[in-house]
């Protein structure tokens, strides 16, 4: 038998691909227990602050203001947003314009399958698994998940524990400005801090605000249906 290594490896691959769709199929119904971004976290020492809640017992407003701060097309594409991306690539980017237009399902497969870091590898990565659960979740759920397991700051996972731990509150009662600055902290949650923002981050929460009423109309699939 020619190159028995081969064949071993194509089977790892196999079962680590079944095992992954069988996974995404799951957290369709059952909600992720722990991220391996979560686990890196523990590992390093940090106490995991990380309470799930449903979508519809956050403030209305987070998920607008997450579409309009991290994917703006979030209710158009299925996955990936490749206008985004060439369009990032048309103003300078270059290939690291994938960073830069990152979808909410990509940074949703990031933080439950994948790490953090800047590394090719990984956006390749990203893509078929931004695909299967954009084909297999509805949209409500994928932005669900997503608020529910994105970071917000060092050992802080999710909307729920965010909220309480920088405002005092839950996420059901954030006001707008609140839910604007716990996105603005998206990008960089280990050096941004939502309850005492700098000039940068005000700058981003300025510029997530403007957008907002363009969003509106482009969060329908995440209104309940009939």
């Amino acid at each position: 038998m020619k190159h028995p290594w081969l064949r071993r490896v194509a089977r790892v691959f196999v079962f680590l691909a079944a095992a992954v769709l069988l996974s995404i199929l799951a957290f369709r119904f059952i909600n992720p227990p722990l991220t391996p971004v979560m686990l890196v976290e523990k590992l390093k020492g940090a106490t995991l602050r990380h309470e799930w809640v449903p979508l519809e017992d956050m403030s209305r407003q987070l998920p607008l203001a997450a579409i309009s701060g991290e994917d703006g097309r979030f209710c158009a594409h299925w996955g990936v947003d490749w206008p985004a991306v060439k369009e990032a690539i048309e103003e300078g980017g270059g290939l690291g314009a994938f960073r830069g237009a990152s979808t909410i399902p990509m940074q949703t497969a990031k933080n439950l399958y994948l790490w953090n870091g800047r590394s090719y590898v990984r956006k390749i990565l990203e893509v078929p698994l931004a695909y299967l659960m954009s084909a297999l979740w509805p949209k409500a759920r994928m932005m669900e998940v997503y608020l529910n397991v994105a970071q917000f700051g060092p050992g802080v996972f999710g909307a729920e524990a965010a909220s309480r731990y920088y405002f005092g509150k839950s996420a059901a009662e954030l006001t707008r400005r609140e839910t604007i600055l716990l996105v603005a902290a998206l990008p960089n949650p280990r050096f941004r801090n939502p309850a005492r923002p700098n000039r940068r981050m005000l700058l981003v929460a300025r510029a997530i605000e403007r957008r907002l009423p363009i969003m509106i109309p482009r969060s329908v699939c995440l209104l309940p249906g009939p």
